[in-house]
């Protein structure tokens, strides 16, 4: 790989990543932000033992990048049934809740420091015969190490606005370099593929997003039955994953709806189930956590547990996205809409504005500004036509994660031939 000067400077300064990474993640392990038994793998050690066989590894940063990432990985499955695979991320919650919800054949670690040492424990360790990096996470000396090992790698699925095309362009020699070794970039929408060819000099296709072609999120069968049964003959609608904007928004909604619905039931599930103190409701809720169960006049219903909104989504007709009437800017709207379950959204979705505008042109999702809005939503037949149009959004974007995955079949295979 040829070497520009920004990428010798990045890979000279790596080299002093260690004198400060172990005492900064033991910071991070006493606030816990680090995994209590599995921190030690960002430096790596403590990994996991090599699958045997042909090996994929694939990297992404956080929770939603990972999960997006399960619906591309049971395909490659199916089209190979000898590949291995490999998930990298970052964050603890991505590890919980990944878990929980893993492909076949695959198994996760925390991403190591990219520092020289821990990069060769690391690859020495898992000699990948494939590594993807997924949508927006990619590292220097990594990229740099598996081009000399003559390790083919990918970019799939990249995301890059305006705002982060300008900061990068900063920079425009050192990604230049880390893009020059892929084998095959794509990106979400036309927007990224532009500026990836702008900052990489090269050509990007356009896949869509992972997300809609992702596998259900995963669910207890019992307790859901469970619920069911509990539940029989209400409304039962959600605001998911939420925080305060959000739930002010559906709390008015809901005290409207059971003007005309007293059996209505809204079930809370907040982004930060540890915040659950600050949800104000003029009747005291059930919590999820305290294994409470809603009686038939309980308004409301507080899911504080984490990881379970494939059983919130399922109990739900329609939920209220989360994150879209505050700066968050919006979450992952098509774990939902793969269930079945009928999106509504606020107007801040800027981190996933290209999701929502598909969802909204296909009229498999409605945007609502106000309490009213969302009432008279919920009290119609539309939730019904919404979630109808999302299967047909979804089956599109299945399709192009299907040609995706062959892609990634034949990098391998000509890598091997």
């Amino acid at each position: 790989m040829r070497r520009g000067l920004l990428l010798g400077l990045y890979l000279l300064l790596a080299h002093g990543f260690p004198l400060i990474a172990p005492t900064l993640l033991r910071k991070r392990l006493k606030r816990g932000k680090e995994h209590p038994d599995r921190w030690r793998e960002k430096l790596g050690q403590s990994l996991a033992p090599r699958p045997d066989g042909t090996l994929i590894w694939f990297n992404a940063v956080g929770l939603g990048e990972v999960m997006s990432l399960r619906g591309l990985i049971t395909r490659i499955a199916a089209l190979d049934p000898q590949v291995q695979f490999l998930v990298t991320s970052t964050t603890s919650a991505s590890a919980k809740v990944f878990a929980d919800n893993l492909p076949p054949r695959t198994i996760h670690q925390f991403l190591p420091i990219d520092a020289p040492g821990y990069r060769r424990r690391f690859l020495q360790h898992f000699q990948p015969d494939l590594c993807i990096w997924a949508e927006q996470d990619i590292w220097p000396g990594f990229v740099s190490d598996l081009t000399k090992l003559n390790t083919p790698q990918a970019v799939v699925a990249a995301r890059m606005d305006a705002k982060a095309l300008q900061k990068r362009q900063k920079f425009a020699a050192l990604y230049r370099d880390i893009y020059r070794p892929m084998r095959l970039i794509t990106a979400q929408d036309d927007r990224t593929a532009q500026h990836l060819n702008q900052l990489s000099g090269r050509d990007v296709a356009v896949t869509g997003s992972l997300k809609p072609a992702a596998l259900a999120l995963s669910h207890d069968p019992e307790t859901l039955s469970t619920l069911e049964t509990h539940l029989a003959s209400r409304t039962v609608w959600t605001v998911a994953p939420s925080h305060a904007e959000d739930e002010a928004i559906a709390l008015a909604a809901h005290a409207l709806l059971r003007e005309k619905d007293p059996t209505a039931l809204l079930i809370i599930a907040p982004r930060f189930p540890e915040r659950v103190d600050d949800i104000t409701t003029e009747d005291r809720p059930k919590f999820r956590s305290k294994g409470e169960l809603p009686n038939p006049r309980d308004p409301i219903w507080i899911c504080d547990t984490f990881g379970e909104l494939g059983l919130v989504y399922r109990l739900a007709n329609l939920v209220l996205i989360g994150g879209t009437f505050g700066d968050i800017e919006g979450h992952n709207p098509w774990e939902a809409a793969i269930l079945g379950t009928a999106i509504a959204h606020g107007p801040r979705i800027a981190n996933f504005a290209d999701d929502f505008a598909a969802l909204d042109m296909a009229e498999a999702a409605e945007q609502v500004t106000n309490p009213a809005a969302l009432a008279d939503l919920l009290r119609s037949e539309r939730p019904a036509t919404l979630a109808q149009n999302a299967e047909d959004v979804i089956t599109t974007a299945a399709n192009r994660t299907d040609d995706l995955a062959q892609q990634l079949i034949d990098l391998l295979k000509g890598a091997d031939g």
